[in-house]
């Protein structure tokens, strides 16, 4: 979802106003249940594609991280909370299904696969970013970037320079 060439110099987040960041992540537990922990890892690139293909759908950016040889995380940047859960309820959408899959799956295989998730609603004046020499990453990626000047060269002077401090 964005360049992966490097901005010259010291960039900040563009971002404005609240900020929701919404961390998802699996868990194999148990190696031997093969069979158990495909379908887990396959259904989130099947939402974030889905996700990625709508403009409308609010999610701004993500990372995949692998922590690891068994736990994999996704970070991810929703333009507001409201289309974060619009979208985890949508019966129309990959995550409804995968998660009634997710549900039955679990039922039957005692804990062969975790999955946890963790939303936070930051308020403005709550977040800060630099970036040097780096592409556009997270908050970066997300909202834009632009130069740490506009904002303050120091972190303490990029929180207070935002409303809602």
């Amino acid at each position: 979802m964005s360049s992966t060439a490097p901005i010259a110099g010291r960039v900040t987040t563009a971002a404005t106003g609240n900020v929701v960041v919404f961390l998802i992540g699996m868990r194999i537990n148990r190696w031997l249940a093969v069979r158990r922990w495909p379908p887990v890892v396959a259904a989130m690139p099947r939402m974030l594609k889905e996700l990625a293909r709508d403009e409308t759908s609010g999610l701004l950016g993500y990372r995949n991280y692998l922590s690891g040889p068994r736990n994999f995380t996704v970070v991810q940047y929703w333009e507001s909370r409201e289309k974060l859960l619009a979208y985890a309820t949508d019966p129309q959408r990959a995550h409804h299904p995968a998660w009634t899959a997710f549900n039955r799956s679990a039922r039957q295989a005692a804990g062969s696969v975790g999955i946890w998730h963790e939303t936070f609603l930051v308020p403005a004046g709550s977040y800060e970013s630099i970036y040097h020499a780096m592409p556009p990453t997270g908050l970066g990626a997300a909202y834009g970037v632009e130069p740490v000047a506009r904002r303050g060269e120091r972190a303490a002077q990029r929180l207070a320079a935002r409303p809602g401090k």
